[in-house]
């Protein structure tokens, strides 16, 4: 009953075994292997972008602060919404490798930003000169951090409005692979043809190891981000790693695979909870996250028959009253099963 985060999950057993044949021999370093072209030509095919310019590191920090630092400049703002990835969990690391650059944080119901919200905050910066931060970019996060998923015709709407100010889009994936099952849709759907710039297209929360992919939908910017990826220290020499996980993410259409099962998973489990007296959810299941609210006393069967998952937000306390509700914040994996779901409703309910 592991529902604390999904990086927490095993890799799947094909990546494993991807990473042993890796092993063998002695291939080109610094993504000069053989498996990274073939994954440069799998991806373009997979997003429908035959110019796209394609990279791996290994993580998703890296993967979205070096993406926002080649696409803008230190003076200007990223646009991006509050609970957005790279304003809570990356410990100013946008800020950092961008050379400072400011967040301009967004509100919006469920982690999603609306158009109206969006027109509103480039409306107030930028407007006084030499003095303010500059408009920069929007970076979207899909799946978002709150389990919810912008539709391509909901990217597309807010794209429209950040280029018509010329501003390029950022897309973190971490969860991409479960927004684009859970839109019913294919990657270029979700990206380029719904206006994104460039993708954080992670693996590491679905399955993998540790790598996520990068992705120029314009090429004009592949030399720049080489050698911010070479100065930020992220330019892998064993890259045959990196590669390794990918291959296998991509082939079979794995990926898709892992990401159907955690969002099914994610589905069950909401489902199973609005069964329980008093449950409520706090925002919508649509990919591989619950976010769900029930009494106090069902967080303690919980607690004490072994569930791993956290109060979200956190701080809340199993001491007080048994009829209180809680709000927590449950993850589901590629390998989250039936029984894993069916074991924690049982606890809850006791």
């Amino acid at each position: 009953m592991f529902f604390g985060s999904d990086t927490t999950a095993p890799a799947h057993p094909s990546v494993l075994k991807a990473m042993a044949r890796a092993n063998e021999g002695y291939p080109h370093s610094y993504g000069a292997d053989h498996a990274m072209d073939e994954i440069r030509a799998q991806i373009r095919d997979l997003f429908e972008a035959p110019d796209a310019a394609v990279y791996l590191v290994a993580t998703g920090t890296a993967a979205n602060a070096l993406i926002l630092a080649t696409l803008i400049d230190p003076w200007q703002a990223v646009f991006c919404h509050r609970s957005a990835h790279i304003e809570t969990d990356e410990c100013g690391a946008p800020e950092f490798y961008t050379g400072g650059a400011k967040l301009v944080l967004i509100d919006g119901e469920h982690a999603k930003i609306s158009p109206d919200a969006l027109k509103n905050a480039l409306s107030t910066t930028g407007q006084v000169g030499v003095h303010g931060v500059q408009r920069g970019m929007l970076s979207l996060t899909n799946a978002t951090e709150n389990g919810t998923i912008y539709t391509p015709a909901e990217v597309a709407a807010l794209t429209k409005i950040a280029h018509a100010d010329g501003l390029p889009v950022h897309m973190d994936g971490a969860r991409f692979a479960n927004a684009v099952v859970a839109a019913g849709c294919t990657p270029a759907q979700m990206t380029w043809k719904a206006g994104v710039d460039a993708l954080s297209f992670g693996g590491t929360k679905n399955g993998l190891i540790g790598v996520e992919g990068v992705i120029f939908f314009d090429p004009k910017h592949a030399w720049e981000f080489e050698l911010r990826r070479k100065r930020g220290g992220h330019l892998f020499s064993k890259h045959r790693y990196l590669a390794a996980q990918m291959q296998a993410y991509l082939d079979g259409d794995l990926w898709r695979d892992m990401a159907t099962a955690a969002n099914a998973a994610a589905q069950r489990l909401s489902k199973g909870i609005l069964t329980i007296e008093g449950a409520s959810l706090v925002h919508p299941t649509q990919a591989n996250g619950v976010f769900a609210s029930w009494p106090r006393i069902g967080h303690r069967r919980a607690y004490a028959a072994g569930a791993e998952y956290y109060f979200w937000p956190e701080g809340a306390s199993l001491e007080g009253p048994d009829d209180e509700t809680l709000p927590a914040r449950l993850m589901c994996s590629w390998s989250t099963t039936n029984d894993d779901v069916d074991d924690f409703l049982a606890a809850i309910r006791g």
